[in-house]
């Protein structure tokens, strides 16, 4: 049990660097802002940017992927509360 919880302290340091941090932030912003423009969703974000994830390393490209993931995913929602029409399949529940 002990060493889960050495791996998940890991884990969570790894996550709280600042160039991690800030990879989550920008990922967030341009997902929230792929998932409000009617056609494009949260798997053709995560498509258009992935060259950006090859001058990063290897753990900064995935949390930036994840967050553009769950931004875009949340910004199609905006189209679907504001006006009830979704901008996508995803947002249509």
């Amino acid at each position: 049990m002990g060493e889960i919880a050495n791996l998940l302290a890991a884990g969570l340091l790894q996550a709280l660097e600042p160039l991690n941090l800030g990879m989550i932030l920008a990922g967030c912003m341009a997902g929230l802002f792929i998932g409000a423009m009617p056609g494009l969703g949260s798997v053709n974000g995560v498509a258009i940017l992935l060259p950006v994830t090859f001058l990063v390393p290897p753990t900064a490209a995935i949390i930036f992927l994840a967050a553009l993931y769950y931004g875009a995913m949340y910004g199609g929602a905006i189209s679907s509360i504001t006006l009830g029409i979704p901008g996508a399949s995803t947002a249509g529940a």
